[in-house]
């Protein structure tokens, strides 16, 4: 087993790098960055990984360009993370629909009529459909890395201040820095404007029930 990431968005962020190079050796990083929704940035070091564990070959062609080749490891291990993924996602997606329902309920509970989303991942999607579910109108999503301009109709703004108009209180999505995005906005809007779902078991987070 190649160690090439350390969390499960990263290794979704691989999988599909590695699937968009088996299909077009010719693809651009900036259309890489626009298919898996990451900073142009990441996809450079993502393929550099990848390089560097033996799973993708470079080859300079014309015009000052670079193709890149799976290499047979390279073919392995998208197969594995693929599988891994649709194995974990399944699993990822059912809880990610109870805890983000419950977080929800906790926000309507408080009087809110509306939220921000702090941190673009799969549970900032699935945290968009509960709120639809609900009636709860998501303000805007938080995440100053992503690509995109807009996650399910969504605005993705680079920071919490940038969301107009402000939300009621926050829901933290994102997964990588889960508590540094928690510790932040609790230091910005309070303890009582901020909410996680179970599953990202934060320290100090506030609970799913308001009693």
């Amino acid at each position: 087993m190649v160690d090439i990431a350390g969390s499960e968005d990263e290794r979704r962020h691989i999988a599909g790098l590695l699937a968009s190079v088996e299909r077009e050796a010719q693809v651009s990083q900036r259309k890489l960055a626009s298919e898996l929704g990451v900073a142009l940035g990441l996809v450079n070091t993502y393929i550099k990984r990848c390089v560097k564990k033996g799973l993708i070959k470079v080859q300079e062609v014309p015009s000052r360009r670079y193709a890149y080749y799976l290499t047979p490891q390279g073919f392995a291990e998208k197969s594995r993370l693929t599988a891994e993924y649709l194995s974990w996602s399944l699993t990822f997606f059912r809880r990610a629909r109870m805890d983000c329902a419950a977080v929800i309920g906790v926000a309507q509970a408080r009087g809110w009529g509306s939220v921000g989303l702090a941190g673009g991942s799969d549970l900032a999607e699935i945290a968009i459909l509960a709120a639809a579910e609900q009636g709860m109108t998501v303000a805007g999503l938080a995440d100053a890395g992503m690509s995109r301009s807009h996650v399910m109709g969504v605005a993705v703004v680079a920071s919490a201040q940038a969301v107009h108009p402000p939300p009621d209180g926050w829901i933290i999505t994102a997964i990588d820095d889960a508590q540094g995005q928690h510790d932040a906005l609790v230091a910005a809007f309070g303890p009582r404007a901020v909410l996680a779902p179970a599953m990202l078991m934060l320290g100090h987070a506030s609970p799913v029930s308001d009693g």
